[in-house]
């Protein structure tokens, strides 16, 4: 169904349909360059919800995939959304996380909404999870409009703008990521980022900004923080309720990530109690091992 306004386009799944500018997310509306038209599927999040727009690397690192998913599944019960651009690597590490804590996920990508063009392809399945969870996606270009190279600039202004911070995962310093943290800046929105490795070209970009002024992020606290939201207090236990006394060991040593043969050191049993003892973590899925 094609209309002048209202819902103009429909899928088996959901509706398309074109947001009156009153309907906008208050916060876009009041950046100088607002979009003429917004086009949604699904439903936007409550207006008292802070929104946290998440950016990094397509090319997103084993660090930059730990770091989001620690960073995002700590914000879990807070009311708080994950904006992102449906992008391979960091974007779709984002939503995901997001969708795996419960929090509502809203979706830029840039191409338009129908599903014949939603860009890149391979999220397709990403983007119905999104929909499915209560979350949206969100385009000011036409329904049947095909990405190009020059559209997605455009639309990380629409994630800046709709935000009340954007966090920096990971980013070389050129790149579309620093784009959306140099509108943020404009839009007078917080910039934070995560520190990195010295030696990787994708920890250049956050160390960049945060010469810059940049709120370097060491956990969800500091989200928390420039976002407005108090932390909720909680029990904290020095290890989790059902470890054995040998497996409490590994998880207090292991809150810094060590070498495989400094954990076996440390740990003081025989090579063949700690193989079986690691195995039996990383088979319950409390411990991973990458790179040694």
């Amino acid at each position: 169904i094609w209309r002048g306004s209202g819902i103009i386009h429909h899928t088996m799944s959901d509706t398309i349909q074109q947001l009156q500018p009153s309907e906008f997310p208050p916060l876009l509306r009041e950046i100088a360059d607002p979009p003429e038209r917004l086009y949604i599927r699904g439903a936007l999040p409550p207006t008292e919800y802070k929104c946290l727009c998440v950016v990094g690397s397509r090319k997103a690192t084993a660090y930059g995939r730990d770091v989001c998913n620690e960073l995002i599944s700590g914000l879990s019960g807070y009311p708080i959304v994950i904006v992102s651009g449906l992008a391979l690597g960091t974007d779709a590490a984002a939503h995901e996380t997001a969708l795996d804590a419960g929090l509502s996920v809203l979706a830029v990508p840039g191409s338009g909404l129908s599903e014949d063009v939603l860009y890149p392809r391979t999220n397709l399945g990403l983007a119905r999870r999104i929909l499915e969870s209560g979350g949206a996606l969100l385009s000011e270009f036409p329904p049947d409009y095909r990405a190009r190279p020059e559209s997605f600039p455009q639309r990380n202004r629409i994630m800046a703008g709709l935000s009340h911070a954007v966090l920096v995962i990971e980013a070389e310093v050129r790149s579309g990521t620093l784009i959306t943290a140099r509108l943020a800046t404009e839009y007078n929105r917080d910039v934070l980022t995560v520190p990195g490795s010295i030696f990787s070209s994708h920890s250049s970009g956050p160390h960049m900004l945060m010469r810059l002024g940049a709120v370097p992020v060491r956990g969800k606290e500091d989200i928390l923080e420039a976002l407005g939201i108090e932390t909720k207090q909680q029990e904290t236990s020095a290890t989790p309720q059902g470890f054995s006394a040998e497996e409490g060991v590994v998880w207090e040593i292991l809150k810094t990530p060590v070498p495989r043969d400094v954990l076996m050191t440390q740990l003081n049993l025989s090579a063949h109690k700690a193989n079986v003892l690691l195995g039996a973590m990383e088979l319950k899925g409390l411990i991973v091992e990458r790179m040694g």
